[in-house]
């Protein structure tokens, strides 16, 4: 298991490296200079240079990586070019939207996915298991935007149990911080819980069909018994990636629904850095996503590994 780890570390450090530099490139070659966008088109050339010294774009982007990547390392992701305030403070405010909202949406899709994909398996063929599946495609097939001015519609308006947008801020407490992310949790979730309860059903329609399963009927035991002991924990590896590429999604891909209910979160953040040119903003950002992304993929291979000890083996 330590070597599994170990070679995974490896592959994370790497990719999180090559990532590095990627992003840097892509945001530093599009166009439009930082200082120019501040000032205005009408700006003296003397008050350019010194601004761009003051925002240290006067040095070669060479330099500018290197100092970018060290000052992430030591916590440093540098200062807004528009807010003049540390980047890693934006960051953080931010992030105490964005993280639980991510997490509330994922246990929503979990709670709902896990059990409609079970139930499906356990009926195949049968009413239940086209309901279920007609209601994943119809799931998969709408826009959360749609779904989520939808929801705005539904129960801010019509029915005023919800907030049509804004956070409350979690000082307010823990139930109006939720209460706040209820809705958008809900739109971000059962597009989710659609394409989960569709990976699960087909997993445990996969494992039914094994020797083992057939051997453990043999045994006595029933269908439903078979699938919970021996068919759902086997199902997991399949699920396990998804949920694990879910996380990803819902934490770096919310812009939208942060946008249509104000939500103050990174997506936001990084929309309004763009429409600035706030480049140090973007790639900041963008980095901390890109390495959430490649943690929880981490994290996902060592649940692998631990599901399934067959994997340890080939490696």
């Amino acid at each position: 298991m330590l070597r599994y780890t170990l070679k995974r570390l490896m592959s994370l450090v790497i990719s999180l490296v090559v990532s590095s530099v990627v992003i840097f490139a892509v945001i530093e070659v599009a166009p439009g200079d930082p200082a120019s966008f501040m000032l205005g088109v009408n700006a003296q050339e003397d008050t350019l240079a010194a601004l761009r010294a003051e925002l240290g774009l006067d040095v070669s982007k060479f330099d500018r990586y290197l100092n970018w990547i060290g000052g992430m390392l030591v916590g440093d992701f540098g200062t807004s070019y528009t807010y003049r305030t540390p980047v890693s403070q934006m960051i953080a405010d931010r992030l105490w939207v964005s993280l639980p909202l991510a997490l509330y949406a994922l246990a929503l899709s979990t709670m709902i996915a896990f059990p409609a994909g079970i139930y499906a398996a356990a009926r195949r063929g049968k009413p239940g298991d086209l309901a279920v599946m007609g209601a994943t495609q119809l799931g998969i097939a709408v826009p959360n935007f749609w779904f989520a001015m939808m929801l705005v519609l539904i129960f801010a308006i019509n029915l005023p149990w919800f907030n049509a947008g804004g956070f409350a801020g979690w000082e307010s407490g823990l139930w109006v911080g939720l209460h706040s992310l209820t809705l958008p949790a809900i739109a971000l979730a059962l597009p989710q819980a659609a394409i989960l309860a569709r990976v699960m059903r087909s997993a445990l329609l996969d494992i039914l069909g094994e020797d083992y399963m057939r051997t453990a009927r043999a045994k006595g035991l029933s269908r439903r018994q078979a699938l919970w002991r021996h068919g759902v924990r086997n199902a997991l590896i399949p699920v396990l990636t998804i949920i694990g590429l879910q996380f990803s999604f819902l934490l770096a891909g919310s812009i939208i629904i942060e946008q249509v209910f104000y939500l103050p979160g990174l997506g936001r953040l990084v929309f309004q850095a763009i429409s600035a040119r706030d480049l140090i903003v973007v790639e900041s950002v963008v980095m901390l996503l890109v390495f959430a992304v490649i943690t929880v993929n981490f994290l996902v291979d060592l649940a692998y590994a631990a599901v399934d000890p067959r994997l340890r083996s080939r490696t």
